[in-house]
């Protein structure tokens, strides 16, 4: 049997698996909503820990990860250093959200901040915010997954073809299962990753260089050392500036525990504790990208000019003369990466964007069946509109979340407010996170007019937390019974 056939064949029956595992979980979950937004709120520590890490083990890390390392170096150790820290904020917030969702019966982020601030306006801002923040997100993952199998053919499966083949699997699941759905086969793909990632991460510099330190001391002999050198390299081989640099960590860190589909998996856990739990657990994850960086830092002596950056795993692995099954099943690594987080953020984004929006904006309430069936259609429609952008954009992985963090940061100060803060007014949140969207989206098209070259959601920060607190102070403070039972209610 030839190489490719192989290398597909053992991909395909990866694919098979992972609808399997999705499919199952439909015939376990209510019919309604709750079953299908939030799992029932059954979810253990296991699988809500494989969830969360599924946020940062995408195929952001998996392929956009070694490209940053391939082409910029230590630019590139920004993704754990943010993912570190990122974490810490839902520690906090995350087993508030999940008693109050218990006791109200909240499934989303934004229905959390509707009823503290009593403003259907935010709601309806949010979903439209987390919809358009999603599909590039969401596009990360499909362009993933075409990078892999166009490559691991040699160019037989066009990158349209593998991407729509692969995302097709994800909405099946998505579409019967939910959340849960999500959940089993995230629990299947992470350890797929997990192993893949230390065996391929140790084995290439040991068969390129004979050691991970040699492979260091080759690149420093062949006159890069400016790719060991924080903080890295921009995208046009310039030193990265620090500014450039804390920027990014900064607002990938405050944006990370607030993403609207990280954040609503505080309302799946079985309990608070096994929320906190995952979350304490969930760092281990990031000692799985070390070798993932150690993928992309292994290529840039052995080989030069690979391009796109972000298929230099896939590349790597056809270089190498490997058994095609250890080929297979790498590549299905690669794609459990795609996988695992495409599939959660098509789920949330389907989920906020009727619940948050079209829900809150109709004349009468949608009823359970009604409202379940409006989010599958959406997951339909936001997989076909993230497929069309995957299919004609040509823009770096890292590039795409990236700029996807600044406007989702955005929701941080509200959030933080809606917990700590009682004199927060529904007019301060309502400007603060206008403006601060605002902002935000200015600099990220006229990046020119920054007055120093830091990320844009920094900005966007700046003039949020100003609006949020100077609106409040100057507004008429919010009902103070119902405030102070709202914030009561989320406390141990």
């Amino acid at each position: 049997m030839e190489t490719g056939t192989v290398i597909l064949l053992v991909v395909g029956i990866y694919l098979l698996i992972s609808l399997l595992a999705g499919i199952i979980p439909a015939f376990r979950i209510s019919k309604g909503v709750t079953g299908y937004v939030a799992g029932d709120r059954s979810m253990n520590v296991v699988i809500l820990y494989f969830v969360i890490g599924a946020s940062i083990f995408s195929a952001f890390a998996f392929l956009g990860g070694p490209g940053w390392a391939y082409t910029r170096g230590a630019s590139a150790f920004y993704i754990i250093a943010y993912g570190i820290t990122g974490i810490i904020p839902l520690y906090f917030f995350g087993p508030r959200a999940w008693r109050l969702g218990k006791k109200y019966g909240y499934l989303t982020q934004a229905e959390l901040l509707r009823d503290r601030f009593d403003s259907k306006f935010i709601s309806v801002l949010l979903a439209i915010l987390s919809v358009v923040v999603f599909i590039p997100y969401l596009t990360i993952q499909m362009k993933g997954a075409g990078y892999v199998l166009n490559v691991i053919s040699e160019g037989l499966v066009p990158e349209w073809v593998g991407a729509g083949v692969t995302y097709l699997i994800v909405l099946i699941y998505v579409y019967f299962s939910g959340v849960m759905g999500v959940g089993w086969s995230n629990a299947f793909q992470g350890m797929i990753m997990m192993v893949l990632a230390w065996v391929l991460g140790i084995y290439l510099p040991n068969a390129l260089y004979g050691g991970i330190g040699p492979m260091f001391e080759a690149i420093i002999a062949a006159g890069q050392t400016e790719m060991l050198r924080a903080p890295g390299l921009t995208p046009g081989g310039t030193p990265w500036d620090w500014w450039g640099f804390s920027s990014a960590v900064f607002i990938s860190a405050v944006g990370f525990s607030v993403w609207p589909h990280f954040f609503m998996r505080s309302f799946a856990a079985k309990s608070s504790r096994s929320l906190r739990l995952s979350l304490v657990l969930y760092p281990t994850f990031l000692i799985f990208l070390v070798p993932i960086l150690l993928i992309g830092f292994s290529a840039i002596v052995a080989f030069p000019g690979v391009t796109p950056a972000d298929s230099i795993l896939p590349h790597i692995l056809m270089q190498l003369e490997l058994p095609a099954l250890v080929i297979g099943l790498f590549c299905a690594g690669a794609l459990a990466a795609s996988m695992s987080s495409g599939d959660a953020i098509l789920h949330s984004a389907a989920s906020i964007g009727i619940r948050d929006g079209v829900a809150q904006v109709v004349k009468n309430p949608l009823g359970d069946k009604t409202e379940r069936m409006l989010i599958r259609v959406l997951v339909i429609l936001i997989g076909f509109i993230s497929y069309l952008f995957a299919v004609v954009i040509d823009v770096s992985l890292v590039a795409l979340l990236l700029g996807s963090y600044g406007g989702v940061a955005q929701i941080f100060p509200i959030i933080f407010a809606m917990f700590y803060w009682k004199r927060a007014t529904k007019t301060g949140a309502v400007l603060g996170l206008t403006i601060g969207i605002i902002v935000n989206t200015i600099f990220l098209v006229y990046p020119e007019l920054k007055p120093v070259p830091m990320h844009e959601g920094v900005f966007g920060l700046i003039a949020n937390i100003i609006f949020l607190v100077g609106g409040s102070l100057l507004s008429k403070p919010d009902d103070e019974k119902r405030v102070r039972k709202f914030m009561e209610s989320g406390l141990d």
